[in-house]
């Protein structure tokens, strides 16, 4: 459009034409490449017809020998239309200009940013819910750096909250030694001692106070603690492997707990910690919101760390690390009140000058539009849910039970990232295992497919980058469609 452009700036230079000329993509393919209707506009400047100043116009472009570089076929269509087709060199060369490394994006970026994304809590099974984060995640980081930025990135374990003193109260209770700690015991431990503190106060208090124990420094439980970390972390790094997504750091809420000292300096020194009700808390609301925002809650009455607390801890730690210039936060959009009242608290205290950006995304949900459960009523495991697609993408047709395991588990992480991927971020959608396992359609499985095919036509036919020949109209007409991708 730029070079078209051109053209017709000094064509109306040249007939004391003054406006800026306006080339738009057209519509209609069949008839032109791009088109200019600004002849419709000139008609009651000049008294002519729309029809007579195009051709004042073609003829002025046609004069030209640089034209020849641009245009293959100019002309006015009824009732005045500049109808323009390129020509072959200026498709291919524009094309060519766009294969040089990373398609001219520039490659020098000073910035560095920090993501935080996967999330999982340790002696947690993950679970379907569990599969957003690390995919979105994963992708925005690959962007990032493909664009040139420095990117940092930590899985971020939930491995001091309430779960762990569940499971370490499990097993007390059962006797259970070091060597004992497996992961079939922890997915049966935690949901068991998860449902006996909703309904006896009591083991509740006394898995509270594990937990704090252990935030505390307790070097006993930690024994415990660590054997818990390398059972169900080793398991996390499985299923995420299999996902195809990476993580530079695996740190966690207890590596952070060093941490918290240093922030409620701060946060004191800047006279912003209250107490309420026995509770550590910061204000966080201010005048222009709708409505009073509600205030960070910093630490438990009993001097407990909760979230708020180890994520304020774990930037002081990141900005130790690495200072980046922004942070993104990859998780549930239920959590965007929780890192409002923490982005606020760094803004407050100063804890850190780069930037913050919350990436809240929705649920996974089954085709009855409810949270994804299996037949059973309960939340698949994730393994579980990459299993049901295995096995309904091979029993689609004889050739795919064929493949060899490592291909196969490329489809079926194909078959998820692109059906989470494909979705606005926001919204929650349908993960239908049938539909997305097809080969036809907008599916994983037909994007491999068609990579496939265009490397193998590339390779076979010795393809190097775009010259000259055009072989016929189908290929120039994906040809311009490849110039106006946006």
């Amino acid at each position: 459009i730029k070079k078209i452009t051109v053209l017709f700036e000094q064509a109306y230079k040249n007939l004391g034409i003054d406006i800026a000329p306006k080339i738009v993509l057209s519509n209609r393919e069949d008839l032109c490449d791009y088109q200019c209707d600004d002849a419709f506009k000139l008609a009651k400047v000049l008294h002519k017809s729309p029809i007579d100043i195009g051709n004042m116009i073609i003829d002025e472009i046609s004069k030209t020998d640089a034209s020849k570089d641009v245009i293959e076929k100019i002309e006015v269509y009824t009732p005045g239309f500049i109808n323009i087709r390129i020509c072959a060199k200026l498709i291919n060369d524009t094309l060519n200009s766009l294969t040089v490394p990373h398609f001219g994006i520039p490659e020098e970026k000073q910035e560095t940013v920090f993501f935080d994304y996967g999330g999982p809590n340790v002696a947690k099974p993950l679970h379907v819910g569990h599969s957003r984060s690390p995919i979105i995640g994963d992708a925005l980081k690959r962007i990032y750096a493909y664009a040139g930025y420095t990117t940092k990135s930590d899985v971020h374990l939930g491995d001091s909250g309430l779960q762990i003193g569940q499971v370490l109260y499990g097993i007390f209770r059962d006797n259970k030694q070091l060597d004992e700690i497996d992961l079939e015991y922890l997915d049966k431990i935690y949901p068991e001692m998860s449902g006996l503190c909703k309904v006896d106060e009591g083991i509740k208090n006394k898995c509270e106070e594990l937990t704090f124990r252990l935030q505390k420094g307790d070097a006993e439980l930690e024994k415990y603690y660590n054997v818990i970390k390398n059972v169900s972390v080793t398991e996390i790094k499985r299923v995420f492997d299999l996902l195809g997504v990476s993580f530079d750091t695996w740190e966690g809420e207890f590596t952070s707990l060093k941490f918290v000292d240093t922030v409620e300096r701060k946060l004191n020194e800047k006279g912003l910690l209250q107490k309420s009700q026995g509770a550590t808390i910061v204000e966080v609301s201010t005048e222009d919101d709708k409505k009073p925002l509600p205030p960070l809650l910093f630490k438990k009455s009993n001097g407990a760390c909760i979230y708020a607390t180890t994520d304020l801890a774990s930037i002081e730690q990141r900005v130790q690390d690495c200072n980046p210039d922004k942070f993104i936060y990859v998780a549930d959009l239920r959590q965007s009140l929780h890192f409002e009242q923490v982005f606020r608290t760094v803004k407050k205290a100063d804890l850190s000058k780069a930037t913050f950006e919350f990436c809240g995304f929705g649920t996974v949900n089954g085709k009855d539009g409810k949270p994804f459960k299996t037949r059973a009523g309960n939340t698949p495991k994730l393994v579980e849910l990459l299993s049901d697609i295995k096995e309904n993408f091979i029993s689609l047709k004889a050739e795919n039970a064929q493949m060899n395991d490592d291909d196969l588990n490329k489809i079926v992480v194909g078959i998820l990232k692109f059906a989470d991927l494909q979705n606005y971020r926001e919204k929650d959608y349908i993960f239908d295992v049938e539909q997305f396992s097809k080969v036809v359609g907008k599916t994983g499985p037909y994007i491999m497919y068609t990579y496939l095919r265009l490397n193998k036509i590339i390779l076979e036919n010795q393809i190097t980058p775009f010259n000259d020949t055009i072989y016929n109209e189908y290929d120039r007409s994906l040809r311009i469609k490849l110039l106006n991708i946006k």
